[in-house]
């Protein structure tokens, strides 16, 4: 454990933005399955609908700093990809 009261606080401060940051990927995740059952399922119209609410999760997630600027672009793409398929 931590003597030093910056120390102290710098682990309090880490756990609080792991936290957030895994709520906000589990956000995505969860987006991205809604999206993959529309596709395997092949219905259109739920696989726009559901990419449409991914595309805004991963979005923020970028803005916020949970993804990268690449790696937002690299999900969107792929799941775009996938929903154009059965359209």
């Amino acid at each position: 454990m931590a003597n030093i009261k910056s120390a102290k606080k710098r682990i309090l401060v880490n756990e609080t933005k792991a936290a957030r940051n895994k709520a906000i990927k589990s956000k995505v995740k969860t987006a991205v399955k809604k999206v993959d059952t529309a596709v395997a399922a092949k219905d259109a119209d739920a696989a726009k609908t559901a990419l449409h609410a991914a595309i805004v999760e991963i979005s923020k997630a970028g803005s916020k700093g949970v993804y990268h600027k690449k790696t937002v672009s690299r999900k969107i793409s792929r799941l775009s990809k996938a929903v154009n398929s059965i359209a």
